[in-house]
């Protein structure tokens, strides 16, 4: 994998959670070899995409992690593994690694069949030092709690399933989701966006990734909570009627953000968008 910005990894801009880690938190040898900015190791992905540091007392930081073909397609054949590669496997996998909770909509659970999120071992001490459990929790996004709660991601979490749904869900299905998951009530009619964000937070996560979809990607984004894209951009032009990475009603103010790092492998390009500093 080369790096292509920065050209200096040094230059990525603002503390962060790891600093600047060896092995996933551990500091640097004085005396060696620097390899911990090296893309191509699970220590310089986790470097290169550390979550900055804290921000004060229950302010979150939200990041997305999106895949798009060049013609901006968001799937292929109807689902986002089509424009995915090896490259942006090992991000997806280290993203989920570093953060506290993912949150993501109910219609990507359904069409990806999400399971619970597991705890990788080489990121064991590094989530033991910044107070993290073995592996992040999943929220998922829901009006109409219309979900398999039979399905492993209820089932077998390390941690419980968040369920953030709407006053207006139907009183049988929250009662079933409350059985089974921790639920949680943001918005009367729909849910609200930045209550949702505001009840993970409460319950101390602040490192917050969310997988989409394009619609709740859109939602978060129009409420002015998204502080970070990370971006897959695959080497194919699909044609077709895909959605775009976000989708919804035009947001009320146009968000300009900042490119803090670019990764290329086998024609991929990852990109990392910020807010302005």
């Amino acid at each position: 994998m080369r790096r292509l910005l920065p050209a200096c990894p040094t230059d990525l801009g603002r503390p962060t959670d790891l600093g600047r880690p060896t092995d996933l938190g551990r500091p640097a040898d004085p005396a060696g070899a620097d390899t911990s900015w090296d893309p191509d190791t699970l220590e310089g992905l986790a470097a290169v995409y550390a979550y900055p540091g804290p921000t004060g007392p229950g302010r979150p930081w939200l990041r997305a992690n999106m895949v798009s073909a060049l013609d901006g397609a968001a799937r292929l054949d109807g689902f986002s593994e089509g424009l995915s590669g090896a490259a942006d496997k090992r991000i997806f996998g280290v993203l989920r690694a570093l953060a506290d909770v993912v949150l993501v909509g109910a219609e990507t659970v359904r069409s990806e069949g999400y399971r619970p999120a597991r705890a990788r071992e080489a990121f064991a001490e590094a989530r033991a030092a910044l107070g993290q459990a073995p592996a992040p929790a999943i929220a998922v996004v829901t009006r109409s709690l219309d979900l398999d709660l039979s399905a492993p991601l209820f089932t077998e979490p390390l941690l419980p399933t968040v369920v953030i749904t709407a006053e207006s869900a139907p009183a049988a299905a929250r009662r079933a989701a409350a059985a089974v998951t921790d639920l949680v009530v943001a918005g009367d009619e729909q849910v609200d966006p930045a209550a949702a964000v505001r009840a993970l937070t409460e319950r101390g996560w602040t490192r917050l990734l969310t997988e989409g979809g394009p619609r709740l990607l859109g939602q978060l984004a129009a409420a002015g909570l998204l502080d970070e894209l990370c971006l897959s951009l695959a080497p194919l032009v699909t044609v077709g009627e895909a959605p775009r990475i976000m989708h919804g009603p035009v947001a009320a103010e146009i968000q300009r953000m900042e490119l803090r790092s670019l990764l290329e492998e086998d024609g991929f390009l990852f990109a990392r968008y910020t807010r302005p500093s």
